[in-house]
């Protein structure tokens, strides 16, 4: 049966997951029904970014996901998930009940993304990040399938996509619940501790790993939110005409699935650390060079720039989350994992709303470069703890 729990882990978070972006892939169905404005893209996914936030920190702060099954947790959060993101297609809807309905529906993805690695956690103590790198692969997957269904249900209603999601979050749910019984490695909390926040944080490898994850935050969102309109600014500057944007949004951002099984592969012989900072350079070298990608005549090239960006940004992530869990109080690593989560997603609603307000003033492709800052600061605070470590022992 243990040889199912890893499949199964990974079905559930692809189904559940598939929640985050529901929006999105529908953005402009949901502008044109409900006379939206053209900036909501950013503040729909900013709503779900923020409920995630309130979330993770509400489940931190009353260690819910180390105090009851987390298997029931996810299961509930996938159901109470899955009825607000139905919510949408309501005909009374307008732009502060959409926003209203993203943030609850980012709310319970707390009980589900981090809660999902926590379970992991409790089953893999050795190849956890192999183990984790299927799982974010699956979140990666489940993230991008909106704009997948956009594409295959071009002959429905938008309406289609919002509740192929919703019945998805349920199936996963129940999967979770009913395949995956508490795992042998889980140490379950005695109660809410509210100096548990403070506490992961004393670890300074805990710390190096946190905020290694927290520069990578700053771009990976950022970019998954704007991937269509980075593809529709390209095809207009060169004149080009392209009907398959959700198709290639999809790949862009569902290779980086791929990515996180291959990193979590080579993590094993190579080390976790080592990856995560390689990926996380590459992808702040793609920030950079993205305002030059942006002249380049050749489709092909661009798409194929795009797709490497979009397995780079992401392949560090189950790496970081691995490091984090494994440094982390054993009695505290769901809370521990919950409060990065937290703490990564808030700056992600910093990112966001930073190019989207930018965009608002100027058409320029250079705005795609302030992505750079965060893995920047990542790598700066792994460069320093890898020199103390080289210090202390020498």
């Amino acid at each position: 049966m243990k040889k199912l729990v890893l499949p199964i882990i990974v079905i559930s978070q692809f189904c559940c997951t598939s929640l985050w972006f529901a929006s999105n892939g529908v953005m402009d169905d949901l502008v044109a029904n409900f006379n939206l404005v053209a900036s909501a893209l950013g503040h729909l996914t900013s709503a779900v970014q923020f409920g995630f936030i309130t979330g993770t920190l509400s489940f931190a702060i009353l260690t819910i996901a180390d105090r009851f099954s987390p298997s029931k947790v996810f299961l509930i959060s996938a159901i109470f998930g899955a009825v607000f993101n139905a919510g949408v297609i309501s005909d009374g809807n307008g732009l502060m009940s959409i926003l209203i309905l993203r943030f609850l529906t980012g709310f319970f993805l707390a009980g589900i993304y981090p809660v999902g690695m926590k379970i992991a956690a409790d089953y893999f103590d050795k190849g956890l990040g192999k183990s984790l790198g299927f799982l974010v692969g699956a979140l990666v997957v489940g993230t991008a399938f909106p704009h997948l269904l956009k594409e295959l249900t071009g002959v429905f209603r938008w309406e289609s996509v919002i509740i192929a999601t919703s019945i998805l979050a349920v199936l996963g749910g129940l999967l979770m619940a009913v395949f995956v019984p508490d795992g042998p490695y889980r140490k379950a909390g005695s109660g809410i501790d509210l100096k548990a926040f403070f506490k992961v944080f004393r670890n300074s490898e805990f710390r190096s790993a946190a905020f290694g994850y927290f520069g990578h935050m700053w771009e990976l969102y950022a970019f998954w939110a704007f991937v269509p309109v980075i593809l529709q600014n390209y095809f207009e500057r060169h004149l080009q005409t392209d009907n398959n944007i959700s198709a290639l949004s999809f790949l862009i951002i569902g290779i980086g699935g791929l990515a996180c099984v291959i990193g979590g592969y080579l993590a094993q012989s190579l080390g976790e650390k080592r990856i995560a900072t390689s990926a996380l350079l590459l992808s702040c070298i793609c920030c950079l060079i993205s305002p030059l990608m942006f002249t380049v005549p050749s489709e092909t090239t661009f798409v194929l720039f795009l797709l490497f960006w979009g397995m780079v940004v992401i392949a560090d992530s189950p790496l970081f989350s691995t490091l984090v869990a494994r440094n982390a109080i054993p009695e505290f690593k769901g809370t521990a994992l919950t409060i990065v989560n937290c703490l990564g997603f808030a700056i992600t609603i910093l990112s966001i709303q930073l190019i989207n307000g930018i965009r608002q003033l100027t058409d320029s492709n250079m705005i795609y470069m302030i992505l750079a800052a965060g893995p920047v600061l990542g790598l700066i605070a792994l460069v320093r703890k890898t020199k103390s470590d080289s210090c202390n022992s020498g």
